[in-house]
């Protein structure tokens, strides 16, 4: 199977938002912005831009007809900023003009007086304030204050996390044309094209079904347009809206990367209680999550947070708490991984952190606690099978870990300051929306009277290969050429109240919406082919473009079967609904079943430190993945290559920082905010999809498992055998458990506790 995108792709023919040919009269949006992270407006001075050329109309939050609020679960983000400021970035006046020249050339025209405020950016600072988003919540099993009594080893400790940008290549993209009758049609770069319609309705102050939103496909997104594209999108409709024009919005990189949330960086504090034999019988943790001014997706990032503060291990007695903490940056967001990244580092910390302590090897404490089948997470759900282990044991095997371990040893002792570590990293995360009711979607299929189909969903490509899936289930359904199916636009007004393309569940979800409505349809045909054939419709089946008998082929071909049932008046069209079955959560007791299913999995990560020069070499990283009845490998592998390499960024060298006085974003371009590039890739990656849990049917797509977001954490294994390399050479360090594990931070960590 094909990614059908890439083809599109390498041509250069593929159409972004910002590609759209834009109709005549199209109006140009440059926005202004707080310079200020914190403060009350004294005036805001429009005077200088409109009366540039070109400018048509400048808005401002009193031009707003509707409701100025784009919060989704906590109403608490303005579109436009009024008499306070909470962030630098945060949108104050949106330009309309001409030309996009135009409008940036006014919009830097515009003077803002701010009188600035307390600016907090500590979560732990917010939190000392009492400044939450919403009241603490807290997951707990067993008495932890008891059990603590008994462990022979209680470690405490702080882990710390960072922030990372998406740095997606398409930027923050919508365009919006306006309709007869006050209806709008939006060209947006969102996840969520159904938030999208919801917003834009309320801020305008319009019925839902007057707004039309589109999606053709994103240049990457990784949770940062899953909420993060709407407000964007909005400011067009209301462009258009006002002026009747249509409006474009296409934000700069450097605009991007200033004005949009990133991962949420995490402060957090925890305890671990152990036997003598390194079996862990307590873990408290604390998680202060640096949530921005604005809620946006916090408080679901951190209930995910908090579904996976054991990670791959069971644990008797847990009590973790987590805190959204309001600050003065921007808002944070959904980033791949969903707040699972930030709990399984700091769970994997305390280990190491533990083992240091009490001297037992940290694979053994992590071999020791795997999950096993009837094991309970501490939210009450039961794992069923025996994945986590099962990749552990064929991770060792694999990456012949203890000829590597024997290796790494000899290697340390003949090398003063090349330095190898080695690390293992089991992932176990779970796939479904932990709010239970996103979880469902429709698809909208036609069969057409040439017998090509045509498939809409709510699902949208955004370079993962989920319309590639979708269009692989409909030639299974029917026996066709995959080339003779066509995956249609996302569209509010074909499928509509769409969950948004996150969580993993994308192709899940829409994949079995799909696959109902397309046998459906199929069904319909086989009746019409027994009733030209004078058979029993049971005997009867689609295979290779024709209709057989049992197991005889017939003269009746795929696209003569569709004709024959058009001209029978058979309907060849089918709308249905998926809602993924069994997943309850109460939110009273903290206690549910909220996932389908875990995917699990394990990655052997080796590391090579120049402990002189404080930098490293990723050398190889080795992953078992238990990704169920594989439906298209090739995307799979793609998959599992690009979320490593992301995980690898997070936990290394992707470092946001912000100058301590004006709190203003330092890496806002792409020369100070490093990613990982070619020459940073490990040197070997080698991946075995293993067999294990087969799923029920209608809960994965056709048996496999989710893809998206469980293989970033396999990149979390980077951090800690560069940790292991760098103890060799300095066993006092231990980097203070921080990531990212920058080459600085490595260089000043080799010194720690050493006389000069």
């Amino acid at each position: 199977m094909k990614h059908f995108d890439a083809i599109l792709h390498v041509k250069g023919k593929s159409i972004f938002t910002a590609d759209m040919r834009e109709p005549v009269g199209t109006l140009h949006a440059a926005v202004f912005t707080s310079s200020c992270s914190h403060g009350k407006v004294l005036s805001l001075d429009l005077s200088r831009a409109e009366a540039h050329a070109g400018v048509i109309q400048i808005i401002t939050a009193e031009d707003i007809p509707g409701e100025n609020q784009i919060g989704n679960i906590v109403m608490d983000e303005p579109l436009l900023a009024g008499n306070t400021v909470h962030f630098i970035g945060e949108p104050v006046a949106i330009v309309l003009a001409e030309t996009r020249r135009q409008a940036y050339k006014a919009m830097n025209a515009i003077s803002m007086e701010v009188e600035e405020l307390k600016t907090v950016i500590d979560p732990r600072e917010a939190a000392k304030l009492g400044d939450l988003i919403v009241p603490p919540r807290t997951f707990s099993c067993g008495d932890t204050e008891t059990a603590l009594k008994k462990c022979t080893h209680v470690i405490k400790g702080t882990a710390e996390t960072g922030g990372q940008e998406h740095l997606y290549l398409e930027t923050q993209s919508a365009l919006c044309i306006p309709l007869e009758g006050n209806a709008l049609h939006i060209t947006s770069s969102t996840q969520g094209p159904s938030f999208v319609q919801k917003i834009t309705a309320r801020v305008l102050g319009l019925p839902v079904h007057l707004v039309q939103v589109d999606v053709v496909r994103l240049g990457g997104a990784f949770g940062g347009k899953e909420d993060q594209a709407t407000p964007w999108a909005v400011m067009t409709a209301l462009g258009a809206h006002l002026t009747g024009r249509p409006v474009k919005l296409i934000l700069k990189r450097h605009e991007d990367l200033v004005n949009t949330g990133k991962r949420h960086p995490y402060s957090s504090d925890f305890t671990i209680g152990l036997d003598e034999n390194g079996k862990i019988l307590v873990w408290e943790v604390n998680y202060y999550q640096n949530s921005g001014a604005a809620s946006d997706l916090s408080t679901a990032i951190l209930e995910r947070s908090l579904f996976h503060c054991t990670g791959s291990y069971f644990i008797p007695n847990v009590r973790a708490a987590g805190y959204c903490c309001r600050t003065n940056l921007a808002p944070n967001t959904a980033f791949r991984g969903f707040g699972g990244p930030q709990a399984m580092f700091i769970m994997e910390a305390a280990i190491y952190k533990a083992a240091v302590e009490t001297g037992i090897p940290v694979n053994k404490i992590q071999k020791k606690n795997l999950m096993k089948p009837g094991d309970c997470f501490p939210y009450g759900m039961e794992y069923p099978c025996d994945e986590i282990r099962s990749s552990w044991n064929l991770a060792e095997e694999f990456a012949h870990v203890a000829e590597t371990r024997r290796s790494v040893y000899k290697f340390n002792s003949e090398n003063r300051y090349l330095k190898k570590g080695i690390s293992m990293m089991p992932v176990c995360f779970g796939i479904s929306f932990t709010t239970t009711f996103l979880n469902q979607a429709s698809a909208l299929v036609h069969v057409y009277t040439d017998g090509s189909v045509g498939i809409s969903t709510g699902a949208v490509e955004m370079g993962q290969g989920v319309n590639s899936r979708i269009r692989q289930v409909a030639a299974d359904v029917f026996s066709i050429p995959v080339e003779q199916t066509r995956v249609e636009s996302t569209n509010t007004s074909r499928t509509a109240n769409t969950s948004p393309t996150a969580a993993s569940s994308g192709a899940d979800m829409n994949g079995n919406a799909a696959q109902i409505a397309c046998k459906e349809i199929r069904g319909r045909l086989l009746e019409v082919a027994s009733v030209i054939l004078d058979c029993e419709v049971k005997n009867l089946h689609l295979m290779n473009s024709k209709v057989w008998n049992k197991e005889k082929s017939t003269d009746i071909s795929w696209n003569q079967l569709v004709m024959k049932a058009y001209m029978s008046r058979t309907d060849l069209s089918s709308h249905a609904h998926y809602a993924t079955p069994g997943i309850h959560f109460n939110k009273a007791t903290e206690k549910g079943r909220p996932f389908a299913y875990h995917v699990s999995g394990t990655a052997v990560t080796e590391v090579t430190v120049d402990c002189l020069l404080g930098t490293y070499k990723i050398n190889s990283v080795n992953i078992i993945h238990h990704g169920g009845s594989q439906l298209n490998p090739l995307l799979d592998r793609g998959q599992v290559e690009g979320a490593l390499l992301q995980g690898i960024g997070w936990v290394t060298m992707e470092e946001l920082k912000w100058d301590s006085r004006s709190k203003r974003l330092l890496a806002d371009t792409l020369a100070t905010y490093k990613v990982p590039d070619i020459g940073f890739t490990p040197d070997e990656v080698n991946i075995l999809f293993a067999e294990g849990e087969v799923l029920e049917d209608g809960v994965g797509l056709k048996g496999s498992k989710a893809i998206g977001e469980p293989p970033f954490m396999y990149g979390i294994g980077a951090w800690f055998a560069i940790l292991d390399a760098m103890r060799t050479f300095n066993p006092n360090t231990s980097a203070n458990y921080t990531a990212p594990m920058t080459p600085e931070r490595v260089l000043m960590a080799l010194t720690e506790g050493k006389r000069s």
